[in-house]
């Protein structure tokens, strides 16, 4: 192919179509209440990184969502990342300085979409973004495996990715939002809110994304739907008894048949054939 022919992204359905939500407190934890988007939770989605991801800039699909960096959502969260850095060798990460690891060596400040809340903005830190990607992106060709070195180290070693990713990196495309409601009988609970990391998740800068793959049907491949087969991030944005909950919720639904069901899963949708019942 010529490499001035320009090549269009996978299609992507719309971003408003009906969904079901179901609320349900939390098992263990009276003041905590799970509001949850089944619609997404029973889809096909699955990461296509590298079989079939356009990526979210044009003609560097090899580098996924990975070109901006993440930034880090706290301190715990830095700290994480930053022991799991330490475990890294030049042999794991393409970017190894080859010396002890600074953390400036992998991370600096940059300005966040959002402004503070006096309105001033507010910058914080992120992964380092070298030659257009995260500096742990790992290139094709690289003796390790192209990818992230930190999720490429995690499973090499038998553990889940999301001990040793920045949060933003394990969470997506799984967007989790919380807020404190006062009820009128002046109670107060902290409503956790599960649903799709769509577009308009990356604030008005998501209309700009080459692709994303949460609404293209390229990436509704899974055999399972996504509420097994992001158990474990569920359960640590939710914890255990309120996953579990979650999850026999949303099979109910699934048994008795979803109504709106996500457009860019196929028809019919092959994970209500084919899912695992919980153990």
């Amino acid at each position: 192919m010529d490499p001035s022919t320009v090549v269009e992204p996978p299609p992507e359905v719309g971003l408003d179509f009906p969904r079901e939500w179901v609320e349900f407190p939390d098992p263990a934890d009276p003041e905590h209440l799970v509001r949850a988007d089944l619609t997404w939770l029973t889809s096909a989605w699955t990461c296509v990184f590298g079989r079939g991801c356009a990526g979210v800039v044009a003609g560097r699909a090899e580098d996924g969502c990975c070109n901006h960096g993440a930034f880090f959502t706290d301190s715990d969260d830095l700290e994480r990342v930053a022991a799991s850095v330490a475990d890294l060798t030049p042999a794991d990460w393409q970017r190894h300085p080859g010396t002890a690891v600074g953390r400036d060596d992998w991370t600096e400040a940059d300005t966040l979409d959002e402004p503070a809340e006096d309105g001033t903005a507010e910058q914080a830190l992120r992964t380092r973004v070298v030659d257009g990607a995260c500096v742990f992106l790992n290139r094709p060709g690289h003796p390790a495996g192209a990818g992230c070195a930190l999720h490429a180290m995690a499973l090499r070693q038998g553990r889940h990715p999301l001990e040793t990713k920045p949060d933003v990196c394990w969470q997506l495309p799984v967007r989790r939002e919380q807020e404190w409601v006062d009820r009128p009988d002046d109670t107060r609970v902290l409503v956790s809110s599960i649903g799709e990391f769509d577009r308009r998740g990356w604030g008005p800068g998501g209309h700009d994304l080459h692709w994303w793959c949460t609404g293209s049907p390229t990436a509704h491949v899974s055999a399972e739907p996504l509420v097994e087969t992001y158990g474990p991030e569920l359960t640590a944005l939710l914890g255990p008894a309120a996953y579990a909950e979650l999850r026999r919720l949303t099979e109910a639904r699934m048994d008795a048949g979803l109504v709106a069901p996500h457009p860019a899963s196929p028809r019919p949708v092959p994970v209500e054939l084919h899912r695992r019942r919980p153990d």
